[in-house]
């Protein structure tokens, strides 16, 4: 398959009349899947309403058919297009955050959605991106648009349509190039079916800004318990992980050196992601500066694209750095627990 690439400026007016929007959206009216880039990260987009397109994302991203796809709608509105019972806290939630990073679980339609978007369950995932071409690709298609990230599963989800065309290049009928992404990390995923909201997946939206607004909110036991298995779309599988493989290392800077150089001396290039602030505590083979540690939202930010850059390297081992869960913490360390398969090494305390 020849894959079709497209430019499009976000910065401009009326994008929806842009002759590249048009001609990604009447892909999407043929069941075909086109990427496109979100606040978070770029989504693979396929027609909701159906078996084929949904098939096609699974396809193209070697992702298994038991993990539920998010749904992309253009407005508040259209939720009751695809969902109903939408509780009074949902409404609150959509109010404040949409457009924008976060993910609602609500009971779905009957018989509406293809049963591969929603992995046969009875819910369905939804939100309302923020981002402009994103908005104008679903509005012209005038469809519901199922959109996981557009990256080959278990890799680091792309920022970049660059990103998108390392991994997808002939397997989807289009990219629309729209930029880099800003957030960096994808949605937060929360669960609003029962009486307390419960967020099934860390992201853009922090725990403290939905309880500003909500009042308590629960976090998944999954996230929290490496055995237990998560719910939320895209967090079932090993994620975001490159190729070289990745431990997170909790000590001081000094015990972290440590265990570099005791890695070298064994013949081992390793790899270290640390933060621009720390760059000058450490010497390894490759260093990448992500963030800064006093501002997590420039580590989130940064995250995916230096997960890639070490796959542009030649390190037998990568170490990171790791942070505090407070705010978007919470899904910088979700992402990076995910990326390394859980494995940890921490610094013994002296008695």
């Amino acid at each position: 398959m020849q894959t079709k690439y497209w430019f499009v400026d976000n910065h401009v007016d009326m994008l929806v009349t842009y002759p590249q929007i048009k001609e990604a959206a009447q892909l999407l009216k043929k069941n075909e899947v086109v990427a496109f880039p979100t606040e978070t990260v770029y989504g693979l987009g396929g027609n909701a309403l159906s078996n084929e397109a949904a098939g096609k994302i699974f396809a193209a991203k070697g992702r298994p058919a038991d993990n539920p796809l998010i749904v992309h709608i253009a407005s508040e509105q259209q939720a009751a297009d695809v969902a109903i019972h939408i509780s009074a806290t949902a409404q609150k939630l959509m109010q404040e955050f949409w457009p924008g990073p976060l993910t609602i679980i609500l009971k779905k339609q009957p018989n509406r959605l293809s049963d591969l978007v929603t992995a046969g369950l009875d819910t369905v995932a939804v939100r309302v991106p923020d981002h402009p071409v994103a908005l104008a690709v679903i509005r012209e298609a005038g469809l519901p648009i199922a959109a996981p990230s557009a990256n080959r599963s278990g890799k680091p989800s792309p920022t970049s349509a660059k990103h998108v065309q390392d991994d997808l290049d002939g397997r989807i009928a289009g990219i629309v190039d729209g930029g880099s992404t800003g957030v960096g990390v994808e949605s937060t995923v929360v669960d609003c079916t029962g009486s307390i909201p419960v967020i099934l997946r860390p992201g853009g939206i922090t725990k403290e800004e939905l309880e500003a607004v909500v009042g308590e909110v629960a976090v998944d036991a999954a996230l929290t318990d490496a055995q237990k298995q998560p719910k939320s779309p895209g967090m079932k599988y090993t994620h975001y992980a490159p190729n070289a493989p990745l431990y997170l290392l909790q000590g001081s800077c000094e015990w972290i050196q440590s265990q570099i150089s005791d890695q070298q001396q064994k013949g081992k290039k390793v790899g270290l992601l640390t933060t621009e602030d720390h760059l000058s505590f450490y010497e390894a083979d490759v260093i990448l500066p992500c963030g800064n540690s006093r501002d997590l939202k420039t580590v989130a930010h940064c995250l995916y694209d230096v997960l890639r850059a070490f796959n542009e390297t030649d390190v037998d081992m990568i170490y990171s750095e790791t942070f505090p869960t407070a705010g978007v913490g919470l899904a910088v360390m979700n992402r990076l627990e995910k990326a390394a398969g859980h494995r940890w090494i921490h610094e013994k305390m002296k008695e």
